[in-house]
């Protein structure tokens, strides 16, 4: 096999994404749509041109038309469904956030691990360039030590019918887009987080429709502190920052492609001028479905593992829990999170 044959679950807007970024790459092919109405999925594969549409999920992940599948369903559904496709022998690109539980991320990686499919979190961004460089000059100390990381992503999400806003979907600003302020600080990082604390504005729907954290990381007295915010109450925005001890980066645009402009990295010195660090232009989605082309083709690890995954969802929960009770939320190994002291 030197190319893998995509299938799309769900007509969901998040494939306009990834067509383009399956049709670009290298070793990949756009085989098939499924959606549970007919006459949608059969209007929809015409529109986009791709050669087969099955009127059930099942029949699509039962079927031999495909080796790799992405999941752009809601986020109640994430799990149960990259489950199925794994267990039918179908590779997995799955949208974040990944799960809404431990427990279900937990019985997902077994199933690869059981199944020998590929299974990765769709965290576009990460594969990035812009993203990637960044990572480079904390690893390699050019910024000294780190301080504080800090990035927000906010939208105005105006109709109240919408899924983002269901609780028992996985609704929530947090869950929908503030999952990438929590992974680029556990990127900069590079771990998870030791204690949190989180605030929450619910919404009429009683979903957060604003939410603000703090996460702290490590016992050694560095101090080091990563600040995200999420929201569907305020017009786009996103952006992402690192200080450090010798320096500040800041990225424009880090988690989206929407807008318009080249993205840029900037690198404030110690004395307050601005030098712009080149970053090479790249599609936003291409290179995470590169990188399931290497992980299956290559049998390379996928560039995001699936223990950083755990750690995304084990502390998203924890920002909820902080919220909820109004306490600081210790994580732990061996549990997903514990009370700390009341605020």
């Amino acid at each position: 096999m030197d190319k893998i044959r995509w299938g799309l679950l769900s007509t969901a807007n998040i494939n306009r994404r990834l067509i383009p970024a399956i049709r670009a790459s290298r070793r990949g092919a756009l085989a098939a749509v499924a959606s549970r109405n007919k006459a949608r999925v059969d209007s929809y594969a015409a529109q986009w041109e791709i050669p087969q549409a099955f009127a059930s999920y099942e029949a699509l992940l039962e079927s031999d038309a495909v080796d790799a599948v992405y999941i752009g369903l809601p986020n109640h559904l994430h799990a149960k469904w990259a489950i199925y496709a794994m267990q039918q022998g179908k590779h997995v690109l799955c949208e974040k956030p990944f799960a809404l539980s431990l427990a279900e991320v937990d019985e997902m990686t077994a199933v690869s691990q059981q199944t020998g499919m590929r299974l990765a979190e769709a965290f576009m961004y990460r594969h990035h360039p812009q993203t990637k460089i960044a990572g480079e000059w904390v690893r390699n100390g050019r910024l000294g030590d780190i301080l504080l990381a800090r990035s927000t992503f906010q939208f105005p999400l105006e109709n109240p019918e919408n899924i983002r806003l269901v609780p028992e979907f996985g609704g929530g600003s947090l869950w929908d887009v503030g999952v990438y302020p929590v992974s680029f600080a556990q990127f900069i990082m590079g771990a998870p987080p030791t204690w949190v604390w989180g605030d929450q504005w619910l919404g009429r729907s009683n979903v957060e429709e604003s939410f603000s954290g703090q996460l702290h990381y490590g016992n050694d007295g560095s101090g080091r502190v990563a600040q995200i915010s999420s929201a569907f109450r305020a017009p786009f925005y996103t952006w992402a920052e690192v200080l450090g001890t010798k320096g500040r980066l800041s990225l424009n645009r880090p988690f989206t492609g929407l807008n318009k402009g080249a993205r840029q990295l900037l690198f404030h010195h110690p004395d307050d001028t601005v030098e712009e660090i080149p970053v090479p232009e790249k599609a936003l989605y291409l290179g995470e479905v590169e990188d399931m082309h290497a992980a299956i083709l290559d049998n390379r690890p996928p560039y995001l593992s699936l223990a950083e995954t755990r750690h995304h969802v084990q502390t998203v929960l924890a920002l909820y829990e902080s919220a909820r009770s109004k306490q600081a939320i210790y994580l732990t190994n061996d549990l997903s999170f514990a009370m700390g002291t009341k605020r």
